[in-house]
Protein backbone atom coordinates (compact mmCIF):
# COMPACT_ATOMS: atom_id res chain seq x y z
CA UNK A 1 0.00 0.00 0.00
CA UNK A 2 1.54 3.13 -1.09
CA UNK A 3 1.65 6.13 1.79
CA UNK A 4 1.07 9.40 0.70
CA UNK A 5 3.03 12.55 2.78
CA UNK A 6 0.73 15.69 2.71
CA UNK A 7 4.07 18.84 2.94
CA UNK A 8 2.92 21.70 5.07
CA UNK A 9 2.33 24.52 2.36
CA UNK A 10 4.98 26.65 1.67
CA UNK A 11 3.10 29.81 3.07
CA UNK A 12 1.83 28.36 6.54
CA UNK A 13 5.59 27.47 7.41
CA UNK A 14 7.60 28.99 9.62
CA UNK A 15 9.98 32.08 8.71
CA UNK A 16 13.41 30.03 9.94
CA UNK A 17 12.08 26.89 7.59
CA UNK A 18 12.31 29.13 4.30
CA UNK A 19 15.63 30.02 4.49
CA UNK A 20 18.65 29.28 2.60
CA UNK A 21 21.87 27.52 3.75
CA UNK A 22 23.75 30.48 2.60
CA UNK A 23 21.52 33.25 4.61
CA UNK A 24 22.22 30.74 7.82
CA UNK A 25 25.62 31.58 6.95
CA UNK A 26 25.53 34.72 7.01
CA UNK A 27 24.09 34.63 10.72
CA UNK A 28 27.40 36.07 13.00
CA UNK A 29 26.35 33.21 15.20
CA UNK A 30 27.57 30.76 12.41
CA UNK A 31 29.70 33.14 10.12
CA UNK A 32 32.46 33.64 12.77
CA UNK A 33 33.55 29.72 13.61
CA UNK A 34 33.30 29.29 9.50
CA UNK A 35 35.39 32.25 8.83
CA UNK A 36 37.92 31.18 11.66
CA UNK A 37 38.39 28.02 9.67
CA UNK A 38 38.92 29.31 6.14
CA UNK A 39 41.27 32.20 6.76
CA UNK A 40 43.83 30.00 7.00
CA UNK A 41 43.58 27.97 4.31
CA UNK A 42 43.26 31.41 2.30
CA UNK A 43 46.73 32.72 3.72
CA UNK A 44 48.09 29.25 2.83
CA UNK A 45 46.99 29.82 -1.23
CA UNK A 46 47.95 33.35 -0.95
CA UNK A 47 51.73 31.74 0.00
CA UNK A 48 51.70 29.41 -2.54
CA UNK A 49 50.46 31.83 -5.34
CA UNK A 50 52.62 34.70 -4.41
CA UNK A 51 55.64 32.32 -4.50
CA UNK A 52 54.93 31.27 -7.87
CA UNK A 53 54.02 34.32 -9.25
CA UNK A 54 57.23 36.11 -8.32
CA UNK A 55 58.96 32.85 -9.44
CA UNK A 56 57.64 33.04 -13.03
CA UNK A 57 57.85 36.87 -13.13
CA UNK A 58 61.76 37.69 -11.75
CA UNK A 59 63.05 33.91 -12.82
CA UNK A 60 61.25 32.45 -15.65
CA UNK A 61 59.39 35.40 -17.81
CA UNK A 62 61.82 36.61 -20.85
CA UNK A 63 63.02 40.13 -21.00
CA UNK A 64 61.09 42.80 -22.60
CA UNK A 65 62.67 43.82 -25.61
CA UNK A 66 61.85 47.66 -25.40
CA UNK A 67 61.58 47.82 -22.18
CA UNK A 68 64.16 45.51 -20.89
CA UNK A 69 63.95 44.39 -17.06
CA UNK A 70 62.14 47.34 -16.04
CA UNK A 71 58.88 45.89 -17.47
CA UNK A 72 58.97 42.89 -14.67
CA UNK A 73 57.34 45.37 -12.21
CA UNK A 74 54.14 44.42 -14.20
CA UNK A 75 53.62 42.08 -12.29
CA UNK A 76 53.22 43.58 -9.14
CA UNK A 77 51.88 46.88 -10.73
CA UNK A 78 48.64 45.48 -12.54
CA UNK A 79 47.61 43.05 -10.00
CA UNK A 80 47.37 45.31 -7.66
CA UNK A 81 45.85 48.00 -9.83
CA UNK A 82 43.07 45.24 -10.84
CA UNK A 83 42.10 44.86 -7.21
CA UNK A 84 42.05 48.17 -6.49
CA UNK A 85 39.18 48.08 -9.01
CA UNK A 86 37.58 44.58 -8.06
CA UNK A 87 37.65 45.29 -4.42
CA UNK A 88 35.92 48.39 -4.71
CA UNK A 89 33.30 47.02 -6.82
CA UNK A 90 32.26 43.85 -4.39
CA UNK A 91 32.50 47.01 -1.71
CA UNK A 92 29.61 48.20 -3.90
CA UNK A 93 27.53 44.80 -3.91
CA UNK A 94 27.75 44.60 -0.40
CA UNK A 95 27.04 48.34 0.80
CA UNK A 96 23.86 47.59 -1.93
CA UNK A 97 23.25 44.33 -0.29
CA UNK A 98 23.22 46.41 3.17
CA UNK A 99 21.13 49.18 2.22
CA UNK A 100 18.44 47.50 0.30
CA UNK A 101 18.21 43.90 2.27
CA UNK A 102 19.74 45.59 5.79
CA UNK A 103 22.04 42.78 5.67
CA UNK A 104 24.53 43.60 9.01
CA UNK A 105 27.51 40.97 7.53
CA UNK A 106 27.50 42.70 4.08
CA UNK A 107 28.21 46.08 5.57
CA UNK A 108 30.41 44.57 7.69
CA UNK A 109 31.92 43.01 4.69
CA UNK A 110 32.13 46.41 2.92
CA UNK A 111 34.11 47.78 5.79
CA UNK A 112 36.44 44.87 6.28
CA UNK A 113 37.29 45.29 2.59
CA UNK A 114 38.12 48.69 2.49
CA UNK A 115 41.70 49.03 4.11
CA UNK A 116 42.86 46.42 1.73
CA UNK A 117 41.67 48.13 -1.36
CA UNK A 118 43.55 51.73 -0.20
CA UNK A 119 46.23 49.45 0.39
CA UNK A 120 46.17 47.86 -3.43
CA UNK A 121 45.45 51.15 -4.67
CA UNK A 122 48.45 53.20 -3.46
CA UNK A 123 50.51 49.98 -4.23
CA UNK A 124 48.98 50.54 -7.98
CA UNK A 125 50.38 54.49 -7.99
CA UNK A 126 53.37 54.00 -6.08
CA UNK A 127 54.62 50.69 -8.67
CA UNK A 128 53.18 53.09 -11.39
CA UNK A 129 55.37 55.42 -10.86
CA UNK A 130 58.18 53.85 -10.65
CA UNK A 131 57.83 52.26 -13.64
CA UNK A 132 56.83 55.92 -15.05
CA UNK A 133 60.19 57.07 -14.67
CA UNK A 134 62.36 54.81 -16.94
CA UNK A 135 59.65 55.27 -19.32
CA UNK A 136 58.26 58.55 -19.18
CA UNK A 137 60.83 60.49 -17.55
CA UNK A 138 59.13 61.69 -14.90
CA UNK A 139 57.68 60.48 -11.54
CA UNK A 140 54.06 61.63 -12.10
CA UNK A 141 51.65 62.84 -14.97
CA UNK A 142 47.94 63.97 -14.67
CA UNK A 143 46.84 61.66 -17.17
CA UNK A 144 43.26 60.53 -16.91
CA UNK A 145 43.94 56.77 -15.49
CA UNK A 146 46.16 58.18 -13.26
CA UNK A 147 44.30 60.72 -11.67
CA UNK A 148 40.95 58.97 -11.26
CA UNK A 149 43.20 55.98 -9.56
CA UNK A 150 44.31 58.54 -7.33
CA UNK A 151 40.72 59.60 -6.70
CA UNK A 152 40.00 55.75 -6.22
CA UNK A 153 42.98 56.11 -3.45
CA UNK A 154 40.66 59.15 -1.65
CA UNK A 155 37.23 57.20 -2.20
CA UNK A 156 38.54 54.09 0.03
CA UNK A 157 40.04 56.57 2.82
CA UNK A 158 37.19 58.99 2.44
CA UNK A 159 35.11 55.57 3.76
CA UNK A 160 37.29 54.71 6.10
CA UNK A 161 36.92 58.08 7.36
CA UNK A 162 33.72 58.79 7.52
CA UNK A 163 32.92 55.22 8.62
CA UNK A 164 35.77 56.28 11.87
CA UNK A 165 34.07 59.61 12.01
CA UNK A 166 30.42 58.54 13.30
CA UNK A 167 30.16 56.50 16.50
CA UNK A 168 26.54 54.86 15.96
CA UNK A 169 27.30 51.92 13.46
CA UNK A 170 24.11 51.57 11.62
CA UNK A 171 24.33 55.53 10.76
CA UNK A 172 28.11 54.80 9.78
CA UNK A 173 27.29 51.70 7.84
CA UNK A 174 24.61 53.73 6.16
CA UNK A 175 26.35 56.79 5.40
CA UNK A 176 29.85 54.68 4.46
CA UNK A 177 27.77 52.65 2.09
CA UNK A 178 26.04 55.44 0.30
CA UNK A 179 29.49 56.89 -0.88
CA UNK A 180 31.18 53.81 -2.04
CA UNK A 181 27.58 53.86 -4.30
CA UNK A 182 28.41 57.29 -5.47
CA UNK A 183 31.97 56.51 -6.12
CA UNK A 184 31.19 53.38 -8.02
CA UNK A 185 30.87 55.98 -11.42
CA UNK A 186 34.62 56.42 -10.96
CA UNK A 187 35.57 52.41 -11.91
CA UNK A 188 34.38 53.02 -15.80
CA UNK A 189 36.59 56.19 -16.03
CA UNK A 190 39.43 54.22 -14.36
CA UNK A 191 38.84 51.22 -17.16
CA UNK A 192 38.08 53.57 -20.57
CA UNK A 193 39.91 56.22 -19.57
CA UNK A 194 42.88 54.68 -22.12
CA UNK A 195 39.81 54.53 -24.92
CA UNK A 196 37.59 57.54 -23.97
CA UNK A 197 40.99 59.84 -23.97
CA UNK A 198 44.52 60.21 -25.87
CA UNK A 199 46.86 59.52 -22.61
CA UNK A 200 50.10 58.37 -21.95
CA UNK A 201 48.85 54.83 -20.11
CA UNK A 202 49.31 52.17 -22.18
CA UNK A 203 46.10 49.93 -23.14
CA UNK A 204 45.03 46.93 -21.56
CA UNK A 205 47.63 44.06 -22.02
CA UNK A 206 44.58 41.18 -20.83
CA UNK A 207 41.25 41.68 -22.66
CA UNK A 208 38.33 39.26 -21.98
CA UNK A 209 37.56 39.86 -26.17
CA UNK A 210 40.90 39.59 -27.64
CA UNK A 211 44.11 37.52 -27.00
CA UNK A 212 46.71 38.66 -25.07
CA UNK A 213 49.73 40.44 -26.51
CA UNK A 214 52.09 39.24 -23.95
CA UNK A 215 54.26 35.92 -23.97
CA UNK A 216 52.58 33.10 -22.18
CA UNK A 217 55.08 32.99 -19.52
CA UNK A 218 54.08 36.39 -18.71
CA UNK A 219 50.72 36.04 -18.54
CA UNK A 220 50.90 33.13 -16.19
CA UNK A 221 53.02 35.10 -13.61
CA UNK A 222 50.38 38.36 -13.52
CA UNK A 223 47.62 35.71 -13.07
CA UNK A 224 49.24 34.03 -10.25
CA UNK A 225 50.20 36.95 -8.52
CA UNK A 226 46.44 38.01 -9.31
CA UNK A 227 45.06 35.30 -7.51
CA UNK A 228 47.74 35.36 -4.68
CA UNK A 229 45.84 39.28 -3.63
CA UNK A 230 42.44 37.54 -4.17
CA UNK A 231 43.31 35.13 -1.56
CA UNK A 232 45.03 37.65 0.18
CA UNK A 233 42.13 39.92 0.45
CA UNK A 234 39.62 37.28 1.41
CA UNK A 235 41.67 35.65 3.91
CA UNK A 236 42.35 39.58 5.34
CA UNK A 237 38.90 40.73 5.19
CA UNK A 238 37.48 37.07 7.15
CA UNK A 239 40.01 38.13 9.90
CA UNK A 240 38.57 41.79 9.68
CA UNK A 241 34.93 40.98 10.11
CA UNK A 242 35.87 38.29 12.86
CA UNK A 243 37.04 41.76 15.04
CA UNK A 244 34.33 43.89 14.07
CA UNK A 245 31.49 40.96 15.24
CA UNK A 246 33.67 40.96 18.45
CA UNK A 247 34.24 44.60 19.02
CA UNK A 248 30.36 45.50 18.05
CA UNK A 249 29.29 42.25 20.80
CA UNK A 250 27.56 40.44 18.04
CA UNK A 251 29.94 37.77 19.38
CA UNK A 252 31.00 37.05 22.88
CA UNK A 253 33.88 34.09 22.99
CA UNK A 254 33.94 32.37 26.46
CA UNK A 255 36.19 32.41 29.13
CA UNK A 256 38.20 30.06 30.37
CA UNK A 257 36.63 29.57 33.02
CA UNK A 258 33.13 29.48 31.38
CA UNK A 259 34.25 27.01 28.51
CA UNK A 260 35.18 24.62 31.10
CA UNK A 261 32.26 22.40 32.44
Amino acid sequence: MTRHVSLPDASTRPPTATRTRWTRLAAPVRFYPLAGRLAPWFFALATLFLTVGLWIGFAVAPTDAQQGEVYRIIFIHVPAAWMSMFIYLVMAVYSAMALVLRTRLSAMMASALAPTGAMFTFLALWTGSLWGKPTWGTWWVWDARLTSELILLFLYLGFIALESAIDEPRRAERASALLVLVGVVNLPVIYFSVQWWNTLHQGASVSLTAAPTMAATMLAGMLAMTLACWMYTIAVALVRVRCILRERGEIREATPREATP
